[in-house]
C-alpha cells in the first residue's frame, strides 16, 4: 500500500448512537488493519468505558495520563499516548476518569474543540487518527465530530438500526453546518452480518439503494473470533488473522486507504 506520509492525518470518528453495534470492535480492528497496511495510526479512546484501550492490550487502570488529562489541559497528548504492542498502533487511552470530563468541559472556552486542538499537535506524525466515540450524543462525541474529517458508521442490518442511522446522519449535518465544515459521512460499514437472515439482506439492500457508494463494499460477518479477541488484549486481526472477521477488517483497511486516496488525488 502507498504510504500517506506526505499529508497530515486523516481523522475519522467511528460513531453510532446505538450501543452494541460493533463500534469499538470496528475501531480496534480498523486501526490494526491499517497498521498491517503500513499506515501510522493513532486510536483515540473517547469512551469512559475504556474498551478500545483494553482491547488494544493496554491496562486502563495503570495509566500515568489519559485522554481526560489531555481534554482538561493537565497533560500533553504526546506524553499521554501509549503504543499497542499487539496492534502496532498508538493509543490515546481512556478510563472512568473520562466520565468527569463532561462537567469540566462545560465551563471551558472552545469546549467542543479541545480534542481538535490536541490532535493538531501530533497530526503530522500519523496517516490516520481514529476516534472511538461513546454511544451517546454527548459533549465527548461532539469533540470527536468537531475534530474529524469524516464519520464511519458501523451498523447491523436490522430494522431499529435504520431509525438510529437517520438521527446520526442529521447530527452529522448539524455539526457540519454549525461547528465543523470539513465533516462529512465517509461511509457505512455493515457488521455482524449473517446472509442467512432475510431481514438483514433486505436492510442491506435498502442501505445500498439509499446511500449508494457511501456504503462500503466490505461486509464484516458475525464472527466469534472477533468477539473473543478483546479478552486476550488484542484486535481480532492479530488474534486470529485467518478468521473471516479478521480478513474482512484487513480488506476494510485497504478500502479506507483507497477511498482516502481517491478523494485527495
Amino acid at each position: 500500500m502507498t504510504n500517506l506520509t506526505q499529508r497530515t492525518a486523516r481523522i475519522f470518528c467511528i460513531a453510532n448512537q446505538k450501543g452494541g453495534v460493533g463500534k469499538t470492535t470496528t475501531a480496534i480492528n480498523l486501526a490494526a488493519g491499517l497498521a498491517k497496511h503500513k499506515q501510522r495510526v493513532l486510536l483515540i479512546d473517547l469512551d469512559p468505558q475504556g474498551n478500545a484501550t483494553m482491547g488494544s492490550g493496554i491496562n486502563k487502570n495503570e495509566l500515568a495520563h489519559n485522554i481526560y488529562d489531555v481534554l482538561i489541559g493537565t497533560a500533553d497528548i504526546k506524553e499521554s499516548t501509549v503504543h499497542s504492542e499487539t496492534g502496532m498502533y498508538d493509543v490515546l487511552p481512556a478510563n472512568r476518569e473520562l466520565s468527569g470530563a463532561e462537567i469540566d468541559l462545560v465551563g471551558m472556552d472552545q469546549r467542543e474543540r479541545q480534542l481538535k486542538q490536541a490532535i493538531n499537535i501530533v497530526a503530522d506524525k500519523y496517516d490516520f487518527v481514529l476516534i472511538d466515540c461513546p454511544p451517546t450524543l454527548s459533549l465527548l462525541t461532539l469533540n470527536g465530530l468537531a475534530a474529524s474529517h469524516g464519520v464511519i458508521i458501523p451498523m447491523q442490518c436490522e430494522y431499529f438500526a435504520l431509525e438510529g442511522l437517520s438521527d446520526l446522519v442529521n447530527t452529522i449535518k448539524r455539526v457540519h453546518r454549525n461547528i465543523n465544515p470539513e465533516l462529512s459521512l465517509i461511509g457505512l460499514l455493515r457488521v455482524m452480518f449473517d446472509p442467512r437472515v432475510t431481514l438483514q439482506q433486505q436492510v442491506s439492500a435498502q442501505l445500498e439503494a439509499h446511500f449508494g457508494d457511501k456504503v462500503f463494499k466490505t461486509v464484516v460477518p458475525r464472527n466469534v473470533r472477533l468477539a473473543e479477541a478483546p479478552s486476550h488484549g488484542m484486535p481480532g486481526v492479530i488474534y486470529d488473522p485467518g478468521s473471516r472477521g479478521a480478513q474482512a477488517y484487513i480488506a476494510f483497511g485497504a478500502e479506507v486507504i483507497d477511498r482516502v486516496k481517491s478523494t485527495t488525488e
